[in-house]
């Protein structure tokens, strides 16, 4: 492998795709690809689901025999050859088509991300006003909706009597408009709904809770549309001049979550029913869950899917740095620092599930939920129950548009990477191609703005998402370990690859 690098008079090595500014650019640049939204929403819930605090054991080993030792490859080897996701593999150019799986599958994923950005950006809008929508059930929602069913205090349950508006106990013999029992609920099939979980399918997604195909791709809804453009021209506008303006972002972008985090940790823990909360995410640890292998399994495609390993987003960050730059030490610090911010963030939601456990009466395990009903459903549920609601609805939105913002950056720089180096002639119309690329996405995800958008979303998510995310990081290893580090001449895989990386790291103190 080849480095492609040329000397610029303007500080930067490589003079036709230019370098980070700085150091610290690129840090937080992957630091905020990997601190996405699936640290606030899939790792506490597969805490939950795997054994609490022990899920930590089989995390653990595959983020050190796994996802660091791939983080550094990829970092290395775009950072070595100066190239992106399509051009890297001119070591082995019959491995090519890994690169483009590795694009297409960013690209998809940068699609569907944008949709949950529109999500968010509806919910910041619609949160700058006296009172939350979500607070209570309108007109928007059900019969079921829990806050427009009345009182039935007075209503003898064992003789099956029910409430109706006016406020009568009637006998259950047919219509049952405003039932509040659960006895009866249950008995007649009826599941009781929060206003914020209506507001999210009926308004928001105008799907309805009975929805359950993406064959309905009709009524494209314009509000979530105009969202999803302002998420594309937001995109834009930080993408435009590549590294150059992203790197800029990302000091606010990677940083500010945090914040916010800290913030509702500390808010938190001053509702009750928090410490419940947080004693079923770490402290019901059951160790007979290290038997199954769908704990490993979960542990395994989550180190993927939260580093961002074997997407190409690494190799298009790292293609930007400078020949010498310590890529060790950022492999090192990125992928503690990316999981460590999965445990905080999990600390930050359980103590808001056993806060809604307890506001609603009901057990911890039918609150905690992973996915958009997490942030969509519970966290705005919850929110919408603190004083002062709207401010700290505002900033709940806001911390996920900035967490995603990050992610997409890299999945987008991705994609502008692998073309721009791939066809160097339109280099000098990447504003264009950058326009191009974001408008084509966007029209692709316009049918996830439609009823049946959200199953949509969550086919795509599952059909890439897990294993094609390994089987792309293994033939990675593949290829660098027995096609490029073992060449004939060598008798140790990756010594190619072992030899290369202490050219880069000659002044490295860790290599001494």
């Amino acid at each position: 492998m080849i480095p492609n690098k040329v000397e610029s008079t303007d500080g930067d090595e490589n003079e036709k795709r230019g370098n980070w500014s700085n150091q610290c650019d690129f840090f937080l640049s992957c630091l905020g690809y990997a601190v996405g939204l699936g640290n606030l929403w899939r790792f506490p819930f597969l805490c939950f689901k795997n054994g609490g605090a022990v899920f930590l054991i089989p995390y653990a080993i595959c983020l050190l025999l796994i996802g660091m030792p791939l983080f550094l490859l990829e970092l290395y080897l775009g950072q070595f050859s100066s190239s992106g996701t399509l051009t890297v593999w001119r070591f082995s150019p019959m491995f090519k088509g890994v690169g483009i799986g590795m694009m297409v599958t960013s690209s998809l994923i940068a699609i569907y991300y944008n949709i949950v950005m529109a999500w968010a950006l509806y919910y910041l809008f619609a949160s700058f006003t006296s009172k939350l929508p979500w607070q209570d059930c309108g007109d928007w929602s059900s019969d079921t909706c829990i806050t427009k069913l009345p009182d039935i205090s007075g209503c003898n349950a064992t003789l099956q009597e029910v409430a109706y508006p006016n406020g009568t106990c009637y006998n259950a013999n047919g219509t049952l408009l405003g039932v509040y029992n659960d006895t009866l609920l249950k008995q007649y099939n009826i599941t009781r709904s929060s206003a914020a979980e209506e507001y999210f399918f009926n308004t928001v997604l105008r799907v309805g809770t009975g929805l359950d195909t993406f064959s309905d791709l009709t009524g494209i809804s314009w509000q979530l549309s105009l969202c999803l453009l302002l998420a594309w021209i937001i995109d834009f506008f930080c993408l435009f001049r590549s590294v150059k303006s992203s790197g800029k972002v990302v000091y606010f972008t990677a940083i500010f979550p945090y914040v916010v985090l800290l913030i509702l940790l500390i808010r938190g823990t001053m509702l009750p029913g928090s410490r419940s909360g947080v004693e079923w995410y770490i402290a019901k640890a059951d160790v007979s869950k290290l038997k199954d292998p769908e704990v490993w399994l979960d542990a395994i495609t989550q180190i993927f899917f939260s580093l961002g390993a074997s997407l190409g987003g690494l190799h298009a960050l790292s293609s930007y740095n400078k020949f010498h730059n310590n890529c060790l030490r950022d492999a090192i610090a990125v992928s503690i620092g990316n999981c460590l911010t999965s445990v905080f963030a999990g600390f930050v939601v359980f103590s808001y599930v056993g806060y809604m456990a307890e506001l609603q009466g009901v057990d911890i395990g039918h609150v905690a939920k992973g996915g958009p009903s997490l942030a969509f459903v519970i966290w705005p549920s919850a929110v919408a129950t603190i004083p002062v609601s709207p401010l700290w609805s505002i900033l709940l939105f806001f911390m996920l548009i900035t967490l995603g913002l990050d992610s997409q950056f890299t999945l987008l720089e991705t994609v502008f990477t692998g073309l721009l180096d791939a066809f160097p002639k339109v280099r000098k119309h990447k504003v264009w191609v950058h326009l191009a690329v974001c408008l084509v996405l966007f029209g692709l995800g316009l049918p996830m703005c439609a009823k049946g958008g959200l199953h949509l979303l969550d086919y795509v998510d599952s059909a890439i998402n897990g294993w094609p995310m390994v089987i792309l990081g293994l033939t990675e290893l593949i290829a660098v370990a027995w096609v490029y580090g073992a060449y004939p001449r060598y008798k140790v895989i990756f010594l190619r690859a072992i030899e290369d990386m202490k050219i880069m790291l000659a002044d490295s103190p860790l290599l001494k």
